[in-house]
Order: C-alpha cells, then structure tokens, then sequence
C-alpha cells in the first residue's frame, strides 16, 4: 500500500538541484502546469554560481566567459546596468531575482540530498534521500550539472612519475592567497587555466601555463562590443564556417596582432575545432614577461617539471585545469543509455527509449548556456504535455528521439574528452527551437 509520501509525489515530476538548469526547468514546468518537486542539497538556490559551497567550482575573480545578452534566460534579462561580463556576486543576485519573479522558490526543497534514483516501474522513479526518507515520483529531470567532478591526471600513468610539491585542482583555487610567494604552474589551456595563468602572473613569484595543443585565444571585445555577440552577428547573416573562420583571424590580427610577437605559439588546428579560448590578457602577460607557455609535461623529479621542449621547472604548486568528469553518482549507468564516458541522449536531453528521465543542462556550449537550457527545459515541458495528450505529435517525436544522430551542427570538435558534451549553440538553438515549435 502507498504511503502518504508516495501518493503525494508520485503524479509529480523529481527535479534534481536549483542552479540555472534547475530553474530553468522549475519556471518552464511551473509555467506548463506540470506538478514538481525541486530538490537542492544546498541552503540556498545556484548551484555553481553559489560562491564557497562544496557544489561550487568557481573563484573569487570568477566572470562569466559569454557575455550576459547571449548568457541570459530567454524571457529575463540581465538588467542593463549589468556590466558586459558580470561577476559571480551578480550572477548569483541574478538567479535570486529570477527566482522571486517566476515564484519558484516554495517549489524549491533545500538541505535535501538526494541518494540514489532507480526506476521502480514502465511508469515511475523511486528516489531516496540521504536522510532515509523513499518517494516516488512521476519522472526526474537531472539538472545538477557537470562541472563538479574534479578530472584529475593520473601522474604515474601519464607522465611515469609523481610531482612531490603541492597539487590543486581549479576547482578547488578560490583566491590568491594560495600562490602568493610560490612558482605556479596551471596546466590546462581552457578558460579556465588560461584564467587562473593571468591570476598567478599578476599574484604568484613566477607563473607558467603549461598546454598539450596551442589554441586560439579571442579578445572578449572587438571594438567595444563583446566578441560573442560579433560572432552571433555573423551567424545571423548567414556567413559560411571558413568566411566566419576568416572574420574571427581577421579580429584576432586587429585587436592583438600576430600571436608570435607576444610569444603566444601559432595554434596548431583551425578556430572553432575546439572550445573557445576567451581572454584578453594572456597576450598581455606573456609579453610583459610574467607569464610563460610551455608545451606538455614529460615528467617530474621531485618538485622538478620537465617538458615536453626539453626544458626544466622547479615549481611549488601544481594547479590542474583539467576540467571535470560527467559523473552522476546517484543513478546506475544503464539507466542513463550511457556511452563512451557520458550518457548517449537525444540532444543531450532525451533517453531514448525511456520517456520520464530527461536531463537539463547536459551540454558545453560555444557560447553562453542559461538560454539554451531555457529552451531545452520549454522542450521537455512541450513532450510532457504531448504525452499526456497522447498526440501524433508526440508519437512522431518518440520515433526521432529513438534514432542517434550527430550532433556537430556543422562544426567538427576535436575528439577529446573536453569535447564530450560540447554543442555549437547557434545550429543546437535553432533545433531546439524548431522541435518545440513541432511539439
């Protein structure tokens, strides 16, 4: 017999965490009249933008990378006040303040961890808590995100020895007080470690970035305006890849000249192959002489660094840029049709065979992310509702979430696993867009 806890929750939907996918998803299914619970193990709504809790990556200097028009949700804009690139004090405020408009926040469960999710039927989730507490629910959307999971490098796999100095993950660097005094290096070429290179070369005794490919690095602006929004202009006017290939060298060689006066190598594969480096002072620093690049690591000696060059480092402190794994620990694999190290989903959203597990969030786009969860969560709330109608429409859309397809949008990214999850965001948008329209 169901307890009252059962009968309560088990017509309703498991919405699991409340950062910008989880409020996304609440306000979109709070809209479409489909019961939920919000479950978020914090005290507070955010996610990775809740600065110093243990779900959060980010640093104190910590600014968004995409600028707030192609960053924000799709119908509550970041007020003009808001600087180009807000901090993570406004973001946060942001979230706060869109929460309170759409009346989210009585949905919202804080202080509630969630265990473990298995499938108890065709029809529902069985979800448990850390505090012991079992419900069941209707269907679960995952929007914890993925940026949690430390990637760390195997030392003795990779590199055949140990360095014996201090080590830190990105995710674990909060403010400079960590490097002051020491000889830094970050390895990792994304924005991330090209970020934390420009704060140990203003803060750190001696910095160096150490990277296995060299990449493109873009300014954040282009004449004033955020670099970004120049590219969406592009994609507006239709320009082909190699034209928009050639418009972005064309501001890369006005805004920061050829790389190799400042030192910064030539990259070694063509723009758009791999996620976007943007940052407007790597070039600054390593021509100043505070930051310099190396290639890969070959191995240690004690707290020596040898590289891939030939030349030797004696470092203190390690700080690995080396992202983060997909890793939801609270679900059994199988139940997430997973593939190649991350759920193999239609769109990064849909199983394709199940049709009550969806997940939000579940992409690295090339550019901002909150809107484009904005519409993956107007598109699962559309299927829910077709389903519940028993539509031809949504017959017709459990036929095309069956079938893997490739997901590139007409970019081809580098195969790694930095590029797992990485979707060009103006071809994936315009999909999304185009299905909810359908449904």
């Amino acid at each position: 017999m169901a307890s009252e806890t059962d009968r309560a929750t088990e017509e309703k939907y498991c919405i699991l965490g409340a950062g910008s996918s989880g409020l996304a998803a609440a306000k979109n299914f709070l809209q479409a009249g489909i019961p939920f619970d919000c479950l978020e193990r914090e005290d507070d709504l955010g996610g990775n933008w809740y600065y110093g809790r243990p779900a959060s990556s980010i640093y104190a200097s910590t600014h968004l990378i995409s600028s707030k028009r192609l960053t924000e949700f799709t119908d509550f804009p970041m007020p003009e006040e808001y600087p180009q690139y807000p901090g993570h004090e406004l973001v946060w405020k942001y979230f706060q303040d869109y929460a309170a408009h759409f009346g989210l926040r009585e949905h919202i469960q804080f202080n509630t961890t969630v265990k473990r999710i298995a499938p108890s039927s065709e029809s529902d989730w069985q979800v448990e808590l850390e505090n012991g507490e079992t419900r069941r629910y209707r269907g679960v959307v995952i929007a914890n995100g993925h940026n949690w999971d430390p990637r760390w490098p195997d030392e003795r796999e990779q590199y055949g020895s140990e360095f014996t100095g201090e080590h830190l993950h990105s995710s674990e660097y909060k403010t400079p007080d960590v490097i002051r005094g020491k000889r830094v290096l970050v390895v990792g070429g994304g924005n991330s470690g090209c970020e934390l290179a420009v704060e140990a070369a203003i803060h750190a005794d001696r910095a160096l970035l150490s990277t296995r490919r060299r990449y493109p690095v873009l300014p954040k602006f282009f004449r004033g305006k955020p670099i970004d929004q120049c590219h969406e202009l592009l994609h507006w006017l239709r320009f082909p890849l190699w034209a928009r290939r050639l418009a972005a060298r064309g501001v890369m060689h006005l805004t920061l000249g050829p790389s190799t006066r400042t030192g910064v190598p030539t990259p070694d594969h063509r723009l758009f192959e791999t996620h976007p480096v943007i940052n407007s002072q790597i070039h600054h620093h390593v021509g100043h002489g505070d930051l310099q690049l190396k290639p890969d690591i070959r191995g240690f000696e004690g707290q020596q660094v040898e590289f891939a060059d030939g030349t030797i480092e004696e470092i203190d402190l390690i700080i690995y840029a080396t992202g983060f794994r997909v890793s939801f620990p609270f679900v059994d694999e199988q139940h997430l049709n997973w593939s190649n190290g991350a759920p193999e989903l239609f769109l990064n959203i849909f199983h394709p065979q199940r049709d009550d597990l969806f997940c939000i969030g579940l992409i690295q786009p090339d550019s901002g992310q909150w809107g484009l969860v904005d519409y993956q969560s107007q598109l699962v709330a559309k299927y829910i509702q077709a389903r519940q109608q028993e539509s031809t429409r949504y017959a017709r859309f459990q036929e095309l979430k069956k079938v893997s397809q490739p997901q590139d949008y007409g970019v081809k990214f580098k195969n790694s696993p930095r590029h797992r999850l990485e979707v060009e965001h103006y071809g994936y948008r315009k999909r999304l867009k185009k299905l909810i329209k359908s449904l």
